[in-house]
């Protein structure tokens, strides 16, 4: 190599040395074989085709081969496209099928762009797809590989999977092509109702679009290696029949496709589906084959069933599209709801024999929708018409439709309005527990059904009970109610009724009713008696049991009502709803009380107002928690120690703590709230405390407002507590109102929202405290049926 010439670069010189290696030497080999097998199969597959238009131009210029090829080269060579390209557009032209409807839409769709299509056009690869599809008629795997490698590899497409749908609903990988043999072999078999991509496509009868398979959430073939891949799913059509599922893979999200593209990917389906369109799939997961499905076959299992079977086949036309389904066979056991003969149906159209089968009842509608995607239907009670004169005449029958290869078997059962009734009849007397029998008179054979065995609790072999040794079976009691019966039946020959006891043989009682009358011939005579007897024991106990409880309630309620009255009597005895003005110099006071307007509602308010020996005035009212005679009690209780402590001279705070005490050891350990206040004439002053209660509202100068809430807990709560107490100074004409919630509780508010209402109330200031406590009853709003206390005071 001379100075002027540097050589080549570095990087050259080492991929050089690399490829002189050995191991370079066979990649290179390896590299090169591949591309001649690719460029071997690709002319292959182009010669096929090229083949086929020189046919076509052999036919239609009437020339010999050698004439047609020459042809076929030179309009090639003027239109300015390969030979292959040309050849694909006579066959297009020639076969007008749905290949050459898809390549005239890709053409007009592209026709307007700059951009030249690809190296290789849609109508080409769509051909070879074609061909190789049809070079391998049946064998579903080198289909696959023909459609990745002409069609859909082009398209972007990794991988694609050509599902086989069985007769049950189930799928099988028939071929695949770009998915690893292991990842194939994992999803060669897919169980029915196993959600998956084909599934989700089979199911909706349409092409499912996934622009990612990681939106969706369904298991498929691949997904571990492109997770986020899209896919698309499409039913692979036939004559109206949904032969498989033709699964194309993309390693990255999908974008939206434009139609030219879903038109040819539901061209290559149709591809798949006449390599399907002649086998039916054998289920189970070690099923490695399709095999052809034989109608002889069927003929034969439907010979053998017992009830009425029809072998259907698909009838198309000219263009493979399903028109009808033609009865190829009725077993000897078939009925026609017309009453026509074997013969008629046979052989025919199944909507010329059953035209109204395309009607309400949807027939026809369900045999198509079986044949297609090969889930099979079954349905009890449906009606089937048939026509006969132009006479519809109705059936019901239960079905049961399925397909098995390319045939649809259908089966029905026409109900026997007889049998039906019957059954019916036998589930209502063992629900109700009846029984018939019929006695003959004449002959002396007395006939039992089977339920009225089990009542008597005798086996179906034993001879029935006679009317006249029913009294060997009936409780001693019952022998009169028995006689009775037989007299009225057998000798004035009247219907009768009477409830007795069983004795059964196995020792159990029951209670029995039997209904029976008189059969007599046309001169009158008795010939028979027919009847029912019924078991009522369920009946009898209930009854019974009812009327211990309305014994029972009728006394709890006597005893509730004694109660309530001696509560009421009692809680008016110590407390009436008014009571004679109290004597205190400058000071009105006025109560009032309003008991529960429900009775069982008596509780536990109480007041006081007292004028103590140290001249000071003790005004209180207090609730205890619950009604009912304990609280009224406890009330007494509470409202007789108050008064009594109060003599020592003690506050009101400290009044409470004792009261806690009292409160706490009570029998019932009860709670209750209370108020508490000590008025001193002397210094119009009111010392007061609270033990949980609502605190006293103070009325001066028409303005109502709540005294401060202080602490203390409600009475019985805890055994010790101190409780803070407050002093009010008082002025002329100012009122001061103890109530309890009785006054003010509503359901619907809150305690906060009602004391509000009650300030509003009692802002107006009649004459006299008796008007203004009466007006504060009248217009209080609570609506929980309590009994209410109110105290007042009015400084004079």
């Amino acid at each position: 190599m001379s100075e002027e010439d540097p050589g080549p670069p570095l990087v050259d010189a080492r991929a050089t040395v690399a490829a002189s290696s050995p191991v370079g030497r066979l990649a290179a080999t390896v590299d090169r074989l591949r591309r001649e097998v690719r460029a071997a199969q690709a002319e292959a597959d182009g010669r096929a085709l090229v083949e086929l238009a020189k046919g076509i131009l052999v036919e239609r210029l009437g020339c010999g081969p050698a004439q047609a090829a020459q042809q076929l080269s030179d309009l090639a060579e003027q239109a300015g496209t390969t030979p292959l390209e040309f050849a694909v557009d006579v066959i297009n032209q020639a076969a007008k099928d749905r290949v050459s409807e898809v390549t005239e839409a890709f053409l007009a769709a592209v026709s307007g762009t700059e951009d030249p299509p690809p190296e290789r056009s849609a109508a080409v690869r769509l051909r070879a797809a074609e061909s190789g599809a049809l070079a391998a008629a049946h064998d579903t795997q080198a289909v696959a590989d023909s459609l990745l490698q002409h069609a859909l590899g082009p398209l972007g497409a990794v991988a694609v999977a050509i599902w086989a749908v069985g007769s049950d609903g189930s799928l099988t990988l028939a071929g695949s092509a770009g998915f690893c043999p292991g990842e194939a072999e994992r999803w060669r078999y897919v169980p029915p109702d196993v959600a998956t991509v084909a599934r989700h496509a089979l199911a909706e009868g349409s092409t499912q679009w996934i622009g990612s398979l990681g939106g969706t959430g369904l298991p498929t073939v691949g997904r571990q290696l492109h997770p986020g891949g899209g896919r698309v799913a499409v039913p692979a059509r036939a004559a109206g029949r949904v032969h498989g599922i033709l699964e194309i893979a993309w390693p990255a999200p999908l974008p939206p496709q434009p139609p030219q593209v879903m038109r040819q990917v539901e061209a290559l389906a149709e591809l798949c589906a006449h390599t399907l369109q002649s086998y039916a799939h054998v289920p189970g997961p070690g099923s490695q084959r399709l095999v052809l499905a034989d109608a002889s076959e069927l003929m034969d299992l439907t010979d053998g069933l017992h009830d009425p079977a029809l072998v259907l086949v698909p009838h198309v036309d000219a263009e493979g599209k399903l028109l009808d389904f033609r009865i190829q066979h009725v077993n000897d056991r078939f009925l026609d709801p017309a009453g026509r003969p074997r013969a008629v149906v046979n052989g025919a159209l199944l909507l010329e024999a059953y035209p109204m089968a395309a009607g309400g009842g949807d027939l026809f509608q369900r045999i198509e929708r079986v044949h297609a995607t090969g889930e099979p239907f079954r349905a009890r009670r449906v009606s089937l018409t048939a026509l006969v004169g132009e006479v519809p005449l109705a059936a019901v029958a239960d079905l049961s439709i399925s397909r098995h290869g390319a045939c649809v078997l259908l089966i029905w059962r026409i109900e026997d309005e007889a049998a039906r009734l019957a059954s019916l009849l036998q589930n209502a007397q063992r629900l109700g527990r009846i029984g018939g029998f019929e006695e003959d008179l004449v002959t002396g054979e007395t006939t039992w059904n089977g339920q009225l065995f089990a009542l008597y609790g005798r086996p179906l072999s034993s001879p029935p009970v006679r009317l006249e040794e029913l009294s060997a079976h009936t409780h001693p009691d019952d022998a009169v109610t028995v006689g009775r019966l037989l007299r009225t039946l057998l000798h004035r020959r009247r219907p009768a009724s009477a409830a007795f006891r069983l004795q059964r043989p196995d020792g159990v009682t029951r209670h029995m009713r039997i209904v029976a009358e008189p059969v007599l011939d046309t001169d009158g005579r008795l010939v028979a008696v027919r009847g029912a007897y019924q078991d009522i024991s369920s009946q009898h106990w209930t009854e019974v049991a009812l009327a211990a409880t309305r014994d029972q309630l009728a006394q709890t309620e006597q005893h509730a009502s004694e109660r309530s009255r001696l509560a009421l009597q009692l809680q008016h005895a110590i407390m009436p709803p008014t009571r004679a003005p109290l004597e205190a110099p400058g000071l009105q006071v006025a109560v009032r009380y309003r008991p529960a307007e429900e009775e069982h509602l008596v509780g536990g308010d109480w007041y006081d107002a007292v004028v103590l020996p140290s001249g000071l005035v003790m005004l209180c009212v207090g609730d205890v928690a619950g009604h009912g005679i304990e609280a009224a009690t406890s009330m007494v209780v509470l409202r007789n120690a108050l008064r009594g402590l109060a003599v020592t001279g003690a506050g009101p705070g400290q009044l409470l703590s004792w009261l806690n005490i009292v409160a706490h050891h009570l029998t019932g350990s009860i709670t209750a709230t209370a108020v508490c206040g000590l008025y001193d004439p002397a210094r119009h002053t009111l010392r007061w405390a609270r033990a949980g209660h609502l605190p006293p509202v103070l009325v001066r100068d028409a303005q109502a407002a709540p005294l401060p809430l202080l602490r203390g807990m409600l009475l019985g709560a805890v055994p010790e507590t101190a409780y803070e107490e407050e002093e009010v100074q008082l002025a002329a004409d100012d009122t001061l109102l103890m109530y309890t919630d009785g006054l003010i509780e509503r359901r619907d508010r809150s305690v906060e929202e009602s004391l509000t209402q009650l300030l509003v109330q009692a802002r107006t200031v009649p004459p006299t405290l008796d008007q203004q406590l009466d007006r504060l009853l009248t217009y209080s709003r609570s609506d929980t049926d309590d009994d209410t206390c109110i105290v007042g005071i009015r400084l004079g």
